[in-house]
């Protein structure tokens, strides 16, 4: 049995009428927009995309590992692409899809930036720095400062990530302590010029209002 049979079994009738509606990396994206943030009021989670499908709601890196199983379900590569910061500010992590031979990438924010990325990077460096001055701090600071080799999900079997009841801290620590590649050359990092205010004004337009307890996540 295949990957994409084997996550097809572990689906329930209504999980794949779900999926089976998902079909391109358009219509995931466009799912994933319709759901809230997940703010993690109560505590840090880190859901599978069945309890995704569950809770209606989705920060970062559940939207992108939801994105990845609706990808293998019709028969593409399950892969994340870890965008990493400096300290004061926080990671960011997308799905990565091909079409035509040319990279894309599937976002879950609540900001007008680091959102979904059109198949049209010829390598996934380019895509990686198509959000390199949309990475800022409030401060106006550029802070994404490396990015991961594409992490294939095709190792795990589909039970630990995809329809696990469990916070996925595995993963998390897998993905981050993958190899990363650096942004910006150590000799370039003096020079880099700080947004200016209307750049930072529009970072902090959100498209889900905040509640009173936030953990900032992007």
């Amino acid at each position: 049995m295949n990957y994409r049979d084997r996550l097809k079994a572990v689906l329930s009738p209504a999980e794949r009428k779900i999926f089976r509606k998902l079909n391109t990396p358009q219509k995931i994206q466009d799912y994933l927009d319709t759901l809230p943030i997940n703010f993690e009021l109560k505590c840090e989670t880190y859901m599978s995309p069945l309890r995704l499908l569950r809770e209606g709601t989705a920060h970062c890196f559940e939207g992108a590992l939801f994105a990845a199983a609706a990808l293998a379900y019709h028969g593409g590569r399950p892969l994340l692409l870890d965008l990493r910061t400096i300290d004061e500010d926080q990671d960011h992590v997308v799905a990565l899809f091909r079409q035509n031979g040319l990279w894309g990438a599937i976002s879950k924010t609540n900001h007008p930036i680091l959102r979904y990325r059109d198949p049209v990077y010829r390598s996934v460096r380019e895509l990686a720095m198509s959000y390199f001055h949309e990475y800022l701090l409030d401060d106006g600071r550029k802070s994404l400062r490396a990015f991961s080799r594409p992490f294939s999900l095709v190792p795990y079997p589909i039970e630990t990530w995809v329809t696990a009841e469990e916070d996925l801290h595995f993963l998390v620590e897998a993905l981050d302590s993958s190899y990363h590649f650096p942004t910006v050359p150590k000799k370039t990092m003096p020079h880099l010029r700080c947004a200016s205010r209307v750049e930072t004004k529009a970072m902090n337009i959100v498209e889900w209002p905040e509640p009173k307890k936030n953990t900032g996540q992007r």
